[in-house]
Order: C-alpha cells, then structure tokens, then sequence
C-alpha cells in the first residue's frame, strides 16, 4: 500500500475544512451567505460513492435496462395524454371549470395514474368515474412495471459483476 502525497493529503484537507468550516463559523456569527459552502459536502459523499459496489451495480442496471425504461417512458406518457383526452370528454360537460382543456385535465390524470389520488379533482359523472376506475388499474401497472424491469435489470448486474474481477468483492477468499 502506498502513502498518499503531501499535496493529496493537503487538497483533502482543504475540502474537509471548506466544508465544515461554515457549521462552526455560524453557530455565534450571522454569516448566511457562508452557508452556501455547506453544499460542498454534498460533493464530498458523491466523491465517496463512486467507490461502492453498489451504486456501480445500480448505474450498470440501468444500464442495463435503459431501452425498457426509455420505451416504458413513452408509453406511459401516450397513456397520460389518452386518459386527459378520455376524461375531458367525460367530465368537461359537467366540469367545465375544472377540466377547462385535455391540458388542465393531465393534473387529474397525473394523479390517478400514479395511484396518488389528492382528491381536489375527480370527476362526478358516471362515464368519468368508471374511466376513472379503468385509469386506477392502468395506474397500478405503471408503477409496477418500471420496478420489476429495475429489479431483474438489478440481479443481471449482480450476476455479471460477480463474474469480473472487479466485482469479486463478495466472493468468499479461497
């Protein structure tokens, strides 16, 4: 193992100090504009995840799974324009103010799609509230799908990074 350098040791020195330096300087001061060097210690933790294992595994899942995700994307969004179309047509008639245009109608539909439901718009008419039930079960497989992909994109990155020797962390010692 070698020993850093003088200047390597003194660089990372620097950027501890920059970044913790403005927690002690604010505690008796009012140095609000020092705070800001207080997001440096973000960079920091992304500095020191570069090294897990883990989050190589996940940036290789979605790798890995970047054309499902990029097709789910689109697909979902064809959905959501449908289901403001469908529910427009339903509810405008009724609900002039609130569903004004297929565009004011994609907060509903943004919300019943992910299965959110806020509840400060649905819809009071009988087509609105059937569609209304057919969106909620379309809803529930697009918040599946995109795990399932995720998670089996996850267990071929796990199986391809045990067989390199990079990813050999986990393999028990011989």
């Amino acid at each position: 193992m070698t020993r850093p350098s003088r200047r390597t040791l003194l660089r990372s020195f620097l950027k501890d100090l920059v970044a913790i330096l403005p927690f002690y300087l604010s505690t008796g001061l009012d140095l609000r504009s020092v705070r800001v060097f207080r997001l440096l210690r973000l960079f920091r933790v992304i500095t020191i995840m570069r090294y897990n294992a883990a989050m190589a595994r996940l940036k290789h899942a979605f790798h890995l799974a970047r054309e499902e995700l990029v097709l789910y994307l689109s697909a979902s969004g064809i959905i959501l324009y449908l289901a403001s179309v469908g529910i427009y047509h339903f509810e405008n008639p009724a609900q002039p103010q609130i569903f004004a245009s297929v565009f004011h109608s994609m907060w509903w539909a943004v919300a019943t799609l992910t299965t959110v439901g806020y509840g400060d718009i649905y819809p009071i008419t009988a087509g609105g509230r059937i569609f209304t039930g057919l969106v909620l079960l379309i809803g529930l497989g697009i918040v599946a799908v995109p795990a399932g992909v995720v998670a089996s994109a996850l267990s071929e990155a796990r199986r391809e990074m045990a067989c390199t020797p990079e990813g050999n962390d986990s393999q028990e010692p011989k």
